[in-house]
């Protein structure tokens, strides 16, 4: 199976963003506001995610039936759609510094790389 102590942080997550995204319906965004205790919790969660995957790809081709068994088995990959459906902007527009020229073309989450700073 996949790293125990990294599937116990997962589902410790899954858990706390399920309490906190329950009462909004599937493709409704979910508004977290920035540096909030949220905010934090998410994108922990998405970044573990970001791991397991990184695990997965590195992973033998046996390992990676059993992760993907794993993850079938607990859902994991289901809640995390349900989680991404409900956390995705409808206008993915990226606010963020640009040095580029106004309005060349529209940055969105998508397109443009997020840098993490660890304080």
């Amino acid at each position: 199976s996949p790293p125990a102590a990294l599937m116990s942080v997962l589902t410790t997550q899954e858990l706390l963003l399920e309490n906190i995204l329950e009462c909004i319906p599937v493709g409704e965004c979910a508004v977290i506001q920035p540096l909030s205790d949220e905010f934090c919790l998410v994108l922990g969660y998405l970044l573990t995610w970001k791991l397991t995957l990184a695990f997965f790809k590195a992973a033998s081709s046996q390992l990676r039936v059993l992760y993907s068994q794993y993850l079938r088995r607990t859902k994991s990959l289901n809640k995390l759609l349900y989680h991404l459906f409900r956390l995705m902007p409808e206008n993915p527009v990226f606010s963020g510094p640009t040095s580029e020229v106004p309005n060349k073309d529209t940055k969105t989450f998508f397109t443009e790389e997020l840098h993490l700073d660890v304080k």
